[in-house]
């Protein structure tokens, strides 16, 4: 996809999830952007760091005892479907990979293959900006 097809799958990803109206903080609001921004420019990788956090703040920002629960707490603790659920669950741990690296120097694979690397994180980033927008348009105002 161009950058362009990517800026236009977020726009039909808005015009198909958003069902009314949606407060964000702004904490929330500016991380979206840069994952959005990553999304479009093709930095997958910071596209779903960005958007698992900005899931996270706007999870913490529903939830009234935020400040002491982790992410997989808080995603269990919301009111979401089970899919959508099980989707931040998976791309939790898969984001706990790149950033928790358990063996940094066994890394034959990822030089031998980068575009099979980069093929997965371009697929995990279309999953976490429709997970994103599935979570922070969750509870529409009419």
């Amino acid at each position: 996809m161009t950058e362009n097809e990517r800026e236009a799958m977020l726009l039909a990803l808005d015009d198909e999830l958003l069902k009314g109206d949606v407060i964000l903080s702004e904490w929330c609001t500016f991380i979206t952007r840069d994952a959005d921004t990553s999304f479009i420019h093709g930095a997958f990788l910071a596209c779903i760091l960005t958007s698992v956090a900005a899931i996270e703040t706007h999870l913490r920002s529903e939830s009234g005892e935020a400040k002491r629960m982790r992410l997989a707490q808080l995603i269990d603790a919301a009111q979401l479907e089970s899919d959508l659920t099980a989707d931040l669950h998976g791309l939790r741990r898969y984001r706990n990979r790149w950033v928790h690296v358990e063996d940094p120097w066994e890394d034959s694979e990822l030089l031998e293959h980068p575009e099979q690397h980069e093929a997965e994180l371009e697929q995990k980033a279309l999953m976490c900006v429709r997970a994103l927008r599935r979570t922070i348009y969750n509870n529409p105002g009419v």
